[in-house]
């Protein structure tokens, strides 16, 4: 129980829902006629109904949610590796810091047009955009949490004859799982940010080419309702890694070394 209390403790309070709930029940007394820009949030949920009906709405959300673990995961590996890389060895970074350093600083919509014409217009396509552009915090947090690990730790793991291998799971990956975790609380909102945008941009299957097949169509009332289904989401998803988080960080606290 009390173990659930200091979870409980790490999830944001509900009332901070509350300013929201006030403005969408004044925006629902204030909205007098039926505008086709700002349509009252009662109209929301009839604009949903074909979608839940149909089955369309459970099948892009599966897709999206595919793509959100599927590219976070990918970029939790990927960064992961490379920031120990980088971190360890300064050669590894001097060769690759500045093609890294190119491809950070490309915004993802840019690289949409180059996936197209390599991969197609598929779930490969858009998950490769995801994991590639989400990977970034990942990567920055993990390098510069090495370079900060003392030198005693690594001097001793030395000493001791340990391979790399070993001293790589032994030493490093312990020292720098709160700023992988940490990259990965930024990663993840940005992962369905830049999942709904490819969705949007390229019509894939998911919840942005829904959203954006609805404003097409001039159904406003269905925008609005898929909007705040993906807010509620987003919130969800936020506050489950917030407890995983704070799951492993209490059963592998960060260490520091006394000198």
């Amino acid at each position: 129980m009390r173990k659930l209390k200091d979870l409980a403790a790490h999830m944001p309070p509900v009332r901070g829902l509350l300013p929201l709930i006030v403005a969408l029940v004044a925006w629902q007394v204030l909205q007098t006629g039926n505008s086709p820009y700002f349509p009252p949030p009662s109209t929301w949920w009839k604009g949903l109904e074909p979608l839940i009906a149909s089955g369309r709405l459970l099948s892009a959300s599966l897709a999206t949610l595919q793509t959100i673990v599927a590219g976070l995961a990918i970029s939790i590996l990927a960064g992961g590796t490379l920031g120990i890389m980088i971190g360890l060895f300064p050669r590894v970074e001097r060769a690759l810091g500045p093609l890294l350093e190119f491809c950070r600083a490309m915004p993802p919509p840019a690289i949409v047009p180059l996936a197209i014409l390599f991969l197609g217009y598929d779930a490969r396509m858009k998950l490769t955009i995801v994991a590639l552009s989400a990977m970034w915090p990942i990567l920055l947090n993990t390098s510069s949490a090495v370079q900060r690990i003392h030198p005693i730790l690594m001097d001793v793991s030395m000493s001791l004859r340990l391979s790399l291998l070993d001293r790589i799971w032994r030493v490093v990956i312990p020292s720098v799982i709160p700023a992988i975790l940490l990259g990965v609380r930024i990663a993840l909102p940005l992962t369905i940010v830049l999942t709904l945008l490819v969705e949007i941009l390229t019509s894939i299957d998911g919840i942005g080419a829904l959203m954006i097949a609805a404003q097409r169509n001039f159904q406003s009332g269905q925008v609005y309702g898929l909007l705040v289904f993906v807010g509620l989401g987003g919130f969800l998803l936020n506050n489950a890694f917030t407890l995983v988080q704070a799951s492993i960080m209490s059963r592998w606290p960060p260490r520091s070394v006394n000198v």
